[in-house]
């Protein structure tokens, strides 16, 4: 499938938490970092997603935010 967005990052599912009409999807790029999507039911039993998964993960920098500590 190609897509335009050029924010990708490749990485391994770790986890899927079950949240009843959405999934929280962890998934690590590297050894230091953790990326968590939220997807709808639908998304996750069509793609048939699961732990350990390679995956992409496409980021829409207008939803990407960082707070200072």
């Amino acid at each position: 499938m190609k897509i335009s967005a050029r924010n990708k990052i490749l990485g391994k599912i770790r986890a899927l938490e079950d949240k009843g009409l959405i999934f929280n999807v962890r998934v690590q790029p590297s050894e230091s970092a953790i990326i968590t999507a939220v997807i709808t039911r639908e998304a996750a039993e069509q793609m048939k997603i699961k732990k350990n998964d390679l995956v992409k993960v496409v980021i829409k920098p207008t939803e990407v935010m960082i707070q200072q500590k």
